[in-house]
């Protein structure tokens, strides 16, 4: 029997139930409860739908059948201890060691799988729930060159998913709108032709807001292979997923894969673009696929207030001052200029091959691109690419040739002109043969 009513109590369960019944709503009647006979009726046909051997279920059913307010529920359990036995209001049970109240959960999840557990099985530990990191999380701070192909799959499926939401730009078609900026006179004149002449109400036009493009130019040299490998399925999504999105690969030269990132099927689209690289894996020259990018597509693409996403390690094999002359045209152009550089996540990275030198200064935002953490952050920056060009966004990024260039640990952030500034003159030196 579980809970037994103890020697000492004043009535047994087992004795005289009927009459411990009718006694007990004597009793709390007399304490001052709102007991009357349909009450005493309903517990006494309560009792003979349970074990009355179980004080527990004895006292959930007086419980739900004589006490209506929560007041009374004092009283209710001195008599009940009194009569059933048990220990009273006054006198608590013994709680299990619970001492903190947020692990109540945990604690009763793993009480109930020992429970289930046969005798034979293996012990398995349980690790801390604040402790342990899930596979996601570790996932997102995983560089790409660290993983294994499983967790490569799992990532080009995350990426697959991201969305870049850019931030609208105005543009000179106006729209209806009741808080316009002007008034749409002739829709007025319309309204008041029909009316007989009478003008009720001024209709007013805004300009209308629409979505920024994006450019992409990736590097698919030798020393981007890897990487090129993984965020051509990352420009895939965004190319599914932004409408106005414009995506060239370059190494040696400048390659336009638009058209075939715009395939639905992933494996088909990145199958149909490897067929136009020439120079995959091959040696790079930023500076003339820029000029070449710039002649031949920067009128069409770049209208509009387009954003340019460059990923690119920095390394070059070309005119260092060619590529200065033409991220100088890109950066009069765009109104935002992006470089990814996955090397910039590595401890102790700094920005001092030539190529990355000679672009930093006209860079607006110098981001890295080696996990999926950094992907995540890529898409808050351009949601807070402020309207106007060279201003301040709200994460405080400055204008144009001061971007800040996130430190790696150990490191102190240090604004990006003054870095390309430095490397410049170091990459002088040692072409003049200067120590």
């Amino acid at each position: 029997m579980t809970e037994r009513a103890g020697a000492g109590s004043g009535l047994g369960l087992g004795l005289g139930l009927g009459h411990d019944v009718v006694g007990f709503a004597r009793a709390l009647r007399d304490a001052g409860l709102p007991i009357g006979v349909a009450e005493t009726e309903a517990f006494a046909q309560a009792v003979g739908w349970i074990d009355p051997l179980v004080r527990r279920e004895v006292y959930l059913a007086a419980r739900a059948t004589l006490v209506r307010r929560r007041e009374d529920l004092v009283v209710f359990d001195e008599l009940f201890a009194k009569f059933f036995g048990g220990p009273s209001r006054g006198q608590p049970a013994p709680l299990a060691p619970r001492h903190d109240p947020q692990r109540v959960l945990r604690t009763a999840l793993v009480s109930y799988m020992a429970e289930r557990a046969e005798a034979s099985a293996r012990e398995v530990d349980v690790p801390e729930h604040e402790k342990a990191a899930s596979a996601h999380e570790l996932l997102q701070r995983k560089d790409f060159a660290d993983c294994t192909p499983a967790e490569l799959d799992a990532i080009a499926r995350a990426m697959r998913e991201l969305r870049l939401d850019l931030t609208l730009r105005r543009s000179r078609r106006r729209i209806r709108s009741r808080r316009g900026d002007r008034l749409d006179l002739p829709r007025i004149v319309r309204d008041a032709a029909r009316r007989g002449g009478a003008v009720l109400a001024l209709a007013r036009r805004r300009l209308k807001l629409r979505r920024r493009p994006l450019v992409v130019l990736a590097d698919i040299s030798g020393s981007m292979e890897f990487y090129a490998r993984i965020l051509l399925q990352f420009l895939h999504g965004v190319t599914q997923r932004h409408a106005r999105t414009e995506t060239f690969v370059f190494g040696t030269r400048l390659t336009r894969i638009t058209g075939q990132l715009q395939i639905r099927r992933v494996d088909a689209a990145l199958g149909h673009a490897a067929r136009e690289f020439a120079d995959f894996a091959g040696g790079t020259r930023i500076g003339e696929c820029l000029h070449a990018f710039d002649r031949q597509h920067a009128r069409r693409v770049l209208g509009r207030g387009a954003v340019v996403l460059i990923i690119s390690d920095g390394w070059d094999t070309g005119d260092p001052a060619r590529l200065t002359a033409a991220m100088r045209r890109l950066a009069r152009r765009a109104h935002r200029i992006v470089w990814l550089n996955p090397l910039l996540g590595r401890a102790g990275y700094a920005p001092e091959v030539r190529g990355m030198a000679a672009a930093l200064p006209h860079i607006d935002d110098f981001l890295p691109v080696h996990d999926l953490r950094s992907l995540h952050e890529l898409a808050e920056r351009l949601a807070r690419i402020p309207r106007r060009k060279w201003a301040v966004d709200r994460s405080g990024a400055r204008s144009r040739g001061r971007a800040i260039v996130p430190a790696p640990s150990g490191l102190a952030a240090a604004p990006a002109g003054e870095v390309g500034s430095a490397s410049e003159a170091s990459n002088r030196s040692e072409h003049r043969g200067e120590p």
